[in-house]
């Protein structure tokens, strides 16, 4: 850092509290108050970093909490570096993982990568977005280079982090090669010569690397803000593709207003908090609203009306709300239904029915599905072999029995 202390003015204070709403940690706060304060005296941006694999072909909400974040920073002034690991992509990312992850070919990341910066721009202003992939500086590295990377961080650091630690005492077998994806992430800081490096909390290990690399590299060490993991429609596991609990920025209007009405109420505050762009006053007053006795249905509406509406437009929030309605006016959704949990995904409907407590057996549940009696998410059932996967559904048998079912992955 500069030696030079510049003064924490009331409007270093409030872009302060805009960059920690909803953050799970800012690492090193009076470190990055500095970085503000000296950006602010001096007129000289601060470079955002937040770096994404381009491991689908698509941005789901789960991506947009840090990517809301990187457009508030943008908002305030400073330059975002959305970061595709076209070249990490090919190591593939360890983190949280019990087991070495397949790297990507040339081919999925490059068709993956195509629609990222489309999906992002939705979120990010372009003109004020500057476009990198880490392959510019990593591929030049060699054999030479990445040796040269390697000597500067110990494997005793390196052991330090919880999944290796976990899997090393297991004697899950770790690769080599996993020792390099926090390094050549932690390198991209350094060539960037980022302020400020943005992900969520499974990434903190890296994000560390990358401020100690900077060190070693001479440069002034990056500050770190860690975001919390959204979790999916399941409201258990973190959302991800590969779970089937996503929803994609790319979806349809009435595809993505349906799976937000889908949610739990609980889960519902915390989507409010990390997705929405009303204000933390706002939100809390609704909560209280709800609390006192408003009907969580409304809540809900707004939330997705505004995701919709952000991603689409806001006739196509109108339209996906006429639609949501229009599936259940024959068999209104009362204020309080039954929530169950079933472990196991994937599910079979007759199962389903009969473990939610809405039929006695399976031959009633099969009676049902023949007399046009059950739907899932206001669609009727036909088919008596559906299989579910994880997620969470709305479950309906006849006019007055109804059920939140959340469908979790086996163990």
């Amino acid at each position: 850092m500069s030696t030079i202390k510049y003064p924490i003015t009331p409007a270093i204070e409030s872009n302060l509290r805009i960059v920690e709403r909803g953050c799970e940690e800012l690492l090193v706060k009076t470190e990055f108050a500095q970085k503000l304060a000296r950006s602010h005296a001096t007129g000289v941006p601060l470079r955002v970093k937040l770096g994404l694999d381009p491991t689908a072909p698509d941005i789901h909400l789960g991506h947009t909490v840090v990517l809301n974040k990187m457009r508030q920073l943008q908002d305030l002034g400073h330059t975002v570096i959305f970061l595709i690991g076209d070249f990490t992509s090919m190591i593939g990312d360890p983190s949280g993982r019990n087991s070495t992850r397949p790297p990507l070919t040339r081919e999925q990341i490059e068709a993956n990568a195509k629609t990222y910066y489309a999906q992002a721009s939705l979120v990010l202003d372009p003109a004020r977005t500057e476009i990198r992939y880490n392959s510019e500086w990593c591929d030049p590295l060699g054999a030479r280079g990445m040796i040269q990377l390697a000597s500067r961080y110990t494997v005793a650091r390196m052991m330090e982090r919880d999944d290796f630690t976990k899997r090393f005492k297991t004697g899950v077998p770790i690769s080599v090669h996993e020792f390099l994806y926090p390094l050549m992430q932690g390198y991209d800081s350094v060539a960037l010569k980022a302020d400020l490096e943005l992900g969520g909390t499974d990434q903190k290990f890296n994000l560390l690397v990358g401020r100690e690399l900077q060190k070693e590299y001479g440069q002034e060490p990056q500050c770190i803000l860690t975001m919390p993991l959204l979790e999916g429609t399941d409201g258990v596991e973190k959302m991800s593709k590969s779970k089937n609990n996503y929803i994609g920025i790319g979806e349809a209007p009435e595809s993505m207003f349906g799976k937000i009405m889908s949610i739990s109420d609980t889960l519902m505050w915390k989507y409010f908090e990390l997705l929405s762009f009303r204000s933390l006053e706002d939100i809390a007053a609704l909560r209280q609203e709800t609390e006192a006795g408003r009907n969580p249905r409304d809540a809900k509406v707004a939330l997705a009306q505004e995701i919709v509406a952000r991603f689409h437009s806001q006739q196509a929030a109108e339209a996906a709300l006429a639609a949501f309605e229009a599936r259940f006016r024959d068999g209104a959704i009362p204020d309080n239904i039954p929530e169950v949990s079933i472990a196991g995904a994937p599910v079979g409907v007759l199962k389903l029915l009969r473990e939610a407590g809405l039929v006695a057996s399976g031959a009633e549940a099969q009676r049902n599905i023949e007399q046009g009696g059950v739907r899932i998410d206001g669609d009727r059932i036909e088919d008596k072999a559906l299989q579910l996967a994880a997620g969470t559904y709305v479950v309906q048998v006849g006019k007055r029995k109804f059920a939140r079912v959340t469908i979790t992955p086996a163990a």
